[in-house]
């Protein structure tokens, strides 16, 4: 009997000791070692779409947090059609009392000196250069699954001179390519969704001043409207494959856009990408 008894003690006593390990003293969770120093750097924020990425002035940088163990990185984003992220997947982040990032406004500055006001995040990093889940949700109230990679830090908080190395020819890739105003026909690459739909190549191409309008031909009737930047596009005819006119913000350098099609049993919005090549202009 006083063996049992022995034995029941020393048993509570090894599982408190456990409990105590693997909680800490006080029973405060334990963080992992995120593998550096306490402080500031600046870090490599990677994704698995182009439609989901650090801000074009910040060359996939963002501002990495390493406190008590903790990470957390700041990324400024392309535009504000981002408005929550929560750090797990979308099924997760549509349950009640899931906590969402919340956006913060942040003013970035392009290399021509344009600034624009877009929203940032602070994404909690569990741990280096491995592949972790971040859903996203857009403008139009629907969640996205992502992942997402932080990398390459590196001691410090100018993002802007680690990011950039925005040379001239970098920042003339974002421009409008000297042309005149007037009608020309440019040579364009459509990336993304299934790989089943295209767009007519060339694409005929409106100049007015500072403004470059698309006329963008699908290979389909059943696109109801598309976004760029936000905005919506809706056809601008009403028989055969549909037809829109948008933006083109710049060349050489893949837009994102977002198509709306109602081909399936409900419609559905797919990103893509744009890209208009400014040494085919005519």
């Amino acid at each position: 009997m006083k063996k049992l008894k022995s034995f029941r003690i020393l048993f509570f006593a090894v599982l408190t000791a456990a409990l105590i390990f693997m909680t800490g003293c006080g029973g405060e969770e334990q963080t992992a070692d995120p593998g550096i120093p306490d402080g500031t750097y600046v870090a490599t924020f990677t994704t698995d779409n182009p439609m989901f990425h650090v801000n074009d002035a910040y060359n996939d940088k963002g501002i990495l947090t390493v406190e008590n163990g903790k990470m957390t990185i700041h990324v400024s984003l392309q535009s504000k059609k981002i408005v929550n992220l929560f750090p797990g997947t979308a099924e997760d982040a549509r349950k009640e009392g899931a906590e969402l990032l919340e956006p913060t406004t942040d003013t970035v500055t392009y290399p021509d000196g344009y600034t624009d006001e877009v929203y940032g995040f602070d994404v909690p990093v569990p741990s280096l250069d491995e592949e972790f889940d971040l859903a996203l949700l857009g403008t139009k109230g629907k969640w996205y699954d992502h992942k997402v990679i932080v990398s390459d830090p590196v001691e410090g908080s100018d993002i802007v001179s680690a990011a950039g190395e925005h040379t001239g020819e970098q920042a003339a890739e974002a421009e409008t390519p000297d042309i005149s105003d007037g009608e020309h026909t440019a040579e364009v690459t459509l990336d993304g969704g299934t790989g089943r739909a295209s767009v007519e190549s060339p694409a005929v191409i409106r100049k007015n001043g500072d403004e470059c309008i698309a006329v963008i031909t699908w290979s389909s009737p059943y696109y109801d409207y598309m976004i760029v930047d936000g905005q919506r596009y809706d056809p601008v005819n009403t028989e055969g494959n549909s037809v829109f006119e948008i933006p083109v913000p710049y060349f050489d350098k893949p837009v994102d856009v977002i198509a709306d099609t109602t081909a399936m049993s409900e419609p559905h919005e797919i990103e893509y990408t744009l890209t208009f090549d400014s040494a085919s202009v005519k």
